[in-house]
C-alpha cells in the first residue's frame, strides 16, 4: 500500500504543477523509482502515456480558464507551458475539437479529463507463476544501442523492436549463442543505465558469458540484485507485453516490493516465438 501511496504522491505533484514545469526526475523520485520505470508503469496502469495524461489535464484546465476568465489566449497558453500560440492551438483542438477562441462561445461542447489516482483492484483472473532469486553480479556481452528517452516521446517503445529487427538478418543471435556459457542461459534483452539523469539508456541484446567480446559488441556487468522472475507463455510480442502489464498493475502494487536500482531483463529461450506454447521470462529487479 505504501507503493500505491508513493505513486499517488507523484500524481499529486503533477497535478499541482500543471501550470508550471513538471520535473520528470522529481516525479519519479516521489514514486521511488527511475523516470523510465515510472513512465512505463504509468502507461500500463493508466492506459495512456504520462505525457498524454499531462496534456489532457492541461487542456482541461485551459478550457476552464477560457470559459471562466478574461485572460488572453496567449497568456493561458504560456500558463500551461506553450510558448507558441500555434502549438497551443494544435494541442487544444486535438483534445476538444475546437479552437481556444471558439471555446469561449456559449454552448460549445468541450471535454474534461479528471485527475487519476491509483488503487488496488483484486482481480485474480489468472495465475502468475514467479520465483524470487538473488543473483550475484554477472557479465553480459552483446550489441548495444544508446536509446534516447523523454517523457513526451518515450522513444524506447519503438526503437527497441527496430533494434532487434536489425540484428536478426545479421546473424547476431547465433553468434551470441556460440559464446553463451554462463547463467542465466538464453538470449537477453537488457535495459540499463542512468536514464533518470542522462535522458537516455543503454539497451543490449546479449548473453551471459566470460568469453572475449566479439567485434562490434560490448560487455556490461549486471549488479547483484534480488529478482522477481516471471514465467511468460504465449506468442511474442503480445504475450510478454501483456505479462509486463500484469506484473506492474496486479503483482507489484500488493507485493511489498518496489523497483530496485538494476536493469530490466527479458530472458528468451529456444523455441518458436510465434507459438502459443513458447515460454520466456521477465526479470524484475526488486527491493523491500
Amino acid at each position: 500500500m505504501d507503493w500505491l501511496s508513493q505513486l499517488n504522491d507523484a500524481l499529486q505533484y503533477v497535478e499541482e504543477h500543471l501550470d508550471g514545469e513538471i520535473d520528470p526526475e522529481h516525479t519519479a523520485k516521489l514514486a521511488c523509482c527511475s523516470a523510465f520505470h515510472f513512465q512505463r508503469m504509468f502507461s500500463y496502469m493508466a492506459g495512456v502515456p504520462l505525457s498524454e495524461y499531462i496534456r489532457r489535464r492541461r487542456m482541461t484546465k485551459a478550457a476552464f480558464d477560457l470559459q471562466n476568465t478574461g485572460d488572453k489566449v496567449i497568456d493561458i497558453a504560456l500558463k500551461y507551458g506553450y510558448d507558441s500560440p500555434t502549438a497551443f492551438n494544435r494541442a487544444f483542438q486535438s483534445i476538444h475539437g475546437v479552437s481556444p477562441s471558439a471555446a469561449r462561445q456559449e454552448g460549445v461542447r468541450l471535454k474534461a479529463y479528471q485527475p487519476i489516482s491509483f488503487k488496488i483492484i483484486i482481480r485474480g483472473e489468472a495465475e502468475m507463476n514467479y520465483r524470487m532469486e538473488h543473483h550475484d553480479a554477472f557479465r553480459i556481452v552483446g550489441p548495444r544501442m544508446r536509446c534516447p528517452w523523454s517523457p513526451e516521446k518515450q522513444e524506447g517503445f519503438s526503437l527497441i523492436p527496430k533494434f532487434w529487427a536489425e540484428h536478426y538478418p545479421k546473424g547476431t543471435i547465433p553468434a551470441l549463442c556460440q559464446i553463451m556459457n554462463k547463467q542465466p542461459m538464453g538470449v537477453l534483452g537488457v535495459c540499463a543505465g542512468d536514464w533518470q539523469t542522462a535522458g537516455s539508456f543503454d539497451y543490449y541484446i546479449a548473453v551471459s558469458s566470460d568469453q572475449p567480446v566479439p567485434e562490434g559488441m560490448e560487455e556490461y556487468e549486471i549488479p547483484a540484485c534480488t529478482w522477481a522472475i516471471f514465467e511468460c507463455k504465449g506468442a511474442m510480442p503480445h504475450a510478454i507485453q501483456a505479462m509486463q502489464q500484469r506484473i506492474l498493475t496486479e503483482w507489484l502494487p500488493g507485493s511489498g516490493y518496489q523497483y530496485a536500482d538494476a536493469p530490466d531483463i527479458e530472458q528468451y529461450t529456444d523455441g518458436d516465438q510465434n507459438s502459443e506454447d513458447y515460454v520466456c521470462y521477465i526479470w524484475l529487479p526488486v527491493k523491500k
